[in-house]
């Protein structure tokens, strides 16, 4: 398989926060952020893999600032790094103010998900080749990431993992 950069595994999806979405205080259920951003992480991730996906884990979620009604969001999901079958997609979550036009980074997520085939077996995905100063530092950290979920989760001995043993050392 041949591998490919970023922006080819990317989706960009802008919408309004309207008022049957939004919380007592007039802002953006973090619930209906969370399903903006799992639809965006993946079409992405469908897009550089050509396969059925499914969402694996959500890894980090950052409600960094509220996104008020009215507000136009822009969900940014890109592959930053491949695995033998699994992709973790960056998300971005930027608000524009209709008024002014000013635009702020509000959130940002971390997802996993798996391509599949027809009978949802787990499938190879091609490699990204990162080319940015971000994506490659995004795709330096995914192995990190990584290997903090497999120990957390008990499959992955401490001793094994290399990138996190090389922080501390």
């Amino acid at each position: 398989m041949q591998a490919k950069h970023p922006s080819d595994s990317m989706c960009i999806m802008t919408d309004l926060v309207l008022p049957g979405e939004t919380n007592p205080l007039n802002n953006l259920f973090g619930g209906e952020l969370l399903a903006r951003m799992d639809r965006a992480a993946s079409i992405a991730a469908r897009r550089h893999s050509r396969r059925i996906v499914v969402t694996a884990s959500v890894n980090h979620v950052a409600f960094n600032r509220s996104i008020p009604l009215g507000s136009v969001v822009t969900v940014e999901a890109k592959v930053s790094r491949t695995f033998k079958t699994s992709m973790e997609i960056f998300i971005d979550v930027w608000t524009e103010d209709r008024e002014s036009g000013t635009r702020a980074k509000a959130n940002e997520a971390i997802y996993t998900f798996v391509a599949v085939d027809e009978t949802g077996r787990p499938v190879e995905v091609p490699a990204i080749e990162p080319e940015t100063e971000i994506e490659k530092q995004r795709f330096e950290a995914a192995l990190r990431r990584k290997q903090l979920s497999l120990v957390l989760a008990g499959k992955l001995s401490p001793h094994d993992a290399t990138e996190l043993k090389a922080l501390f050392i």
